[in-house]
């Protein structure tokens, strides 16, 4: 049976992350001889070795055997038992080590009733073991089959084989335009490309001319597509109730004639019962434009051309039915494999027998899959725990798969959140994951054919209770629970469900948990090392028992205080507070919680931090975001040398604690407040290199020495994509305005940075900015410069794309010196070559804006002014067709608005 091969290629690993406890430096130290004998332990490392033997026969030949897949099952099951047991062991010795921890009542258990189990779990090894005569498995030494990429990020492929596809949809959806609402929908079976095509319907420019996207969750759907003109792409729709479908479509028979609703399924009867309605089915890629899918992700004939790796390569795509994602994923497997043995290895895999018409399991993705590293393995049969279509964040899965010990161990001077980042980069290099970016920012998303995966090789020991329902008797092995949606009590307190590692709540939206509820399945399962609970209004006292926790997320929770009990959680890695509107104060004794690396107290209550906080010196992430009655951190934050993560943003701190710039770890550094003081003033940057990504300076106002700027060091800060700097607002005249110039001079960024914003107080900009040498410059803000009477060159930065200027009261013309910087003597380019938007605001007293005699803005397509009262409306109109008749394709001139005082004015050219 194929589930013996499957659940034998989980296995294989995890008595290595048994073993790794085992040889551990502190375990050797604290249990071994002491609370476990030296015998015992041996014994168990000997049966362990022989298990994992015995496994990887299983992995390579075991098919069609029942017992196999049973065997695997229970090995896996007394595998969890015994490391459960010795984190136990390991756990009570630590605490005992430290004096200063009073041992709590519950953990004074004999410790020869935990032997007793402990040689309980090494007899269920060993007999297990001498089982293999009779399963007819052997002994084979473990090795690795596995391959590694460098880290990319995702990229958007090409698209075969799908020319004829596309132009028919086009011409269903032309021969539509006469009817008020048609629907369309795209059916084939999963991975054969249904939603790559309907992505490429939608985000045609031309096809979409005159048509309006909406998202379905609006309000008022009905007005707002009344008497419009739209397009909607329903993706993987599954409900063939006609019933339900006519109350679905109800809103969207108000459009304009022509107005299309289009889905993809795999299902040929989902569809609603109107009288425009079509089906398109879409085949599987013929051999050749799926070879070429497959040779673009093996990087052929790059670096893989010979012709007999060529001929193997065409004989493995003919094995994968014609689906493009079977093709992709083979072809991101073997792009580093250059040797024909490999290739063969693929081709002639036992996997592509496997029954596919009896799972929904592809072959070709349970080859990709075998292939992984054993710690990828696990990694990826994790994310089965969440639902079908979740979106997730890479850093909170990340931290997940810590809490599980399911990374491979760092090595020198690597932590373990860079080792999780490189895991999740090496599954979504090789599209178990999606990526996806929208305007809410970055998530990922699993394929239903990768999530099916997922599911079938998690095997009984992971749940989602969304689709299990209340079937306990299939819960005696679960240790990976999730949910999504309110359970019933008779799951919370069944006596069968007492073997849990995780307790995962996926829907934040699920209000008020029963505390009662909640304290039966806690009490049943001590062993939890993952816990979130959202709704709760009262802290579970029994949490705090939970000594094996690593994570836990109370977020979305109502309950005003946190037990100085809390902290007996020795183990804990990330605690979650988000959004704890009610919570003021955090345990004094905070600090005990030493192993503590993840802390997010975004969006909650709390008024002051512990200052014992500042002994967490493991801690890597503290996110405090939007703590709106939060004004000070405490004073000892210099001693938090790990610290690579900190989030300040909307919390209105008076000032920063002293000693920042020995937090040389710092990568993400929201925002900085300057003091008045040495040892909180800017200099304290000075030290800090290694910042990436977003980055604030405010209170700019307080630096009165030029060389405290320079001493920032911001030029030396390369990896800083976005800026902001700023004075603050209230006094508009700055008392030494040529200090105000040369502190702004002295914060020039390095030439990388992608994003600007500057809010000033001075009169003129300094030459830096604006210069060409800032080529990847996108976007540049300027606000609240209320002093200031010209603005900067901008015109010559080659990839800005848009530019916003608004609240500058003392601006009265646009001139030349907007467009060039007649002393810079590099080569001068058509001024503003790549501005797609640009953006006037609040500018009262600004009449005049001249045009350069050269072509400028070839590529806008949006232009806003408003609140610009004396701007004269002939110059307007003069620049309106100056920027019309310089535009490289007039059909891109989108957008170009106009508001002056109550004033509405839309102009649209080429819709």
């Amino acid at each position: 049976m194929a589930e013996a091969l499957v659940v034998g290629a989980l296995l294989s690993g995890f008595a290595n992350v048994v073993l790794d406890r085992l040889i551990s430096t502190e375990f050797v130290k604290l249990v071994v001889g002491k609370k476990l004998d030296q015998k015992l332990v041996d014994r168990l490392r000997t049966a362990l070795l022989a298990a994992e033997a015995l496994v990887t026969d299983a992995e390579q030949k075991q098919f069609g055997n029942k017992l196999v897949w049973e065997w695997l099952d229970s090995l896996r099951d007394a595998l969890y038992t015994a490391d459960d047991l010795l984190d136990r062991v390991f756990t009570k010795a630590q605490i005992c080590s430290k004096v200063h921890i009073h041992l709590p009542r519950f953990l004074n258990f004999s410790d020869r009733k935990m032997v007793t189990k402990i040689e309980d779990a090494v007899k269920r090894i060993e007999d297990l073991e001498r089982l293999k005569d009779t399963l007819g498995l052997e002994k084979i030494p473990t090795g690795s089959s596995s391959w590694r990429t460098p880290t990319t990020s995702l990229v958007k492929g090409k698209v075969y084989g799908r020319d004829s596809d596309q132009q028919a949809l086009i011409k269903m959806l032309n021969d539509n335009n006469d009817h008020q609402l048609s629907v369309i929908s795209i059916v084939g079976m999963g991975g054969v490309g249904k939603t790559t095509l309907a992505q490429w319907l939608y985000n045609n420019e031309d096809l979409m001319k005159g048509l309006d996207g909406f998202d379905l969750l609006q309000q008022d759907l009905k007005g707002k597509l009344s008497e419009k003109k739209f397009f909607i792409v329903l993706d993987d729709v599954w409900s063939e109730d006609g019933e339900k479908w006519n109350n679905f479509v109800t809103p969207f028979k108000y459009g304009r004639n022509g107005s299309t609703v289009l889905l993809t399924t795999r299902k040929k009867n989902v569809g609603p019962t109107i009288q425009n309605y079509n089906s398109y089915p879409l085949e599987g890629l013929s051999d050749d434009y799926c070879w070429s899918t497959f040779a673009d992700n093996s990087s052929f004939p790059e670096s893989n051309g010979s012709s007999e790796l060529e001929g193997i390569g065409r004989k493995i795509v003919q094995k994968c039915d014609g689906l493009p994602l079977a093709a992709e994923t083979l072809g991101r497997l073997l792009r580093t494999k250059h040797d024909v043995r490999e290739w063969n290895k693929t081709l002639l895999s036992d996997i592509w027998e496997f029954p596919i018409a009896d799972s929904k399991i592809v072959p070709a993705l349970l080859i990709s899959y075998y292939h992984l590293p054993a710690y990828l393995k696990r990694c990826f049969v994790y994310s089965s725990l969440y639902p079908k279509d979740h979106q997730f964040d890479k850093n909170k899965l990340i931290l997940l798969w810590m809490a599980e010990d399911l990374l491979r161990q760092p090595k020198r001077g690597e932590t373990l959140e860079e080792v999780g980042c490189e895991c999740f980069d090496d599954l979504a290099s090789r599209i178990f994951f999606k990526q996806i970016m929208d305007h809410d920012g970055e998530y990922f998303v699993m394929h239903d054919l990768m999530h099916d995966l997922a599911t079938f090789l998690a095997g009984k020991f992971y749940c989602r209770l969304s689709e299990l329902g209340e079937k306990e008797e299939t819960m005696i092995l679960t240790r990976h629970l999730s949910c999504n949606h309110p359970i019933s009590g008779k799951i919370y307190s069944s006596s069968k469900i007492k073997s849990l590692r995780t307790f995962l709540n996926t829907n934040l939206w699920i209000k008020k948990e029963s505390t009662t509820i909640t304290c039966d399945m806690l009490s049943n399962n001590k062993y939890l090392r993952v816990l979130s609970f959202h709704g709760l209004t009262v802290f579970p006292k029994l949490i705090a028992k939970l000594i094996h926790l690593r994570y836990l997320d109370l977020s979305w929770n109502a309950f005003e205080v946190l037990p100085q009990s809390l902290c007996n959680l020795c183990n804990l890695q990330t605690l979650k507070l988000k959004c704890c509107s009610s919570l003021t104060m955090l345990p004094s004794s905070l600090g005990e919680l030493i192993h503590l690396h993840h802390l997010d107290l975004s969006g909650s209550a709390i008024k002051t931090l512990p200052e014992s906080l500042c002994k967490l010196s493991y801690l890597q992430t503290l996110k405090l975001e939007d703590c709106l009655k939060l004004t000070l951190l405490p004073n000892g934050m210099y001693n938090l040398v790990n610290l690579r993560h900190l989030d300040i943003r909307g919390t209105p701190l008076k000032k920063m604690p002293k000693g920042m710039g020995k937090l040389k770890e710092l990568h993400i550094l929201s925002n900085y407040i300057v003091g008045k003081q040495e040892d909180n003033g800017i200099q304290e940057l000075g030290e800090l290199l290694n910042l990436h990504g977003s980055f604030s300076i405010q209170r700019l106002e307080n630096v009165v020495d030029v060389n405290q700027a320079r001493s920032a060091r911001i030029i030396d800060k390369k990896h800083i994509d976005e800026l902001l700097l700023e004075w603050s607002s209230g006094d508009d005249m700055v008392s030494d305005i040529q200090i105000g110039r040369d502190v702004l001079d002295s914060l020039r960024p390095h030439t990388s940075l992608k994003e600007l914003t500057i809010e000033y107080k001075g009169k003129i900009f300094p030459d830096w900015l604006g210069q060409y040498s800032y080529n990847n410059m996108t976007y540049v803000s300027l606000e609240s410069c209320k002093n200031c009477c010209m603005l900067p060159s901008l015109g010559q930065l080659p990839s800005l794309k848009s530019l916003r200027v608004e609240d500058f009261s003392q601006l009265k013309c646009i001139g030349d010196e907007f467009y060039k910087n007649e002393d810079d003597r590099t080569l001068h380019i058509a001024p503003f070559p790549s501005l797609e938007t640009l953006y006037f605001r609040n500018m009262p007293c600004w009449e005049v804006w001249n045009l350069p005699g050269s072509e400028a803005f070839p590529q806008l397509k949006t232009l806003q002014i408003r609140e610009c009262p004396i701007l004269k409306g002939d110059m307007v109109n003069q620049i309106l067709m100056g920027i019309i008749s310089w535009s490289l394709d007039v059909s891109k001139v989108r957008k170009l608005y106009m508001k002056k005082y109550k004033l509405s004015t839309n102009i649209t050219q080429g819709m």
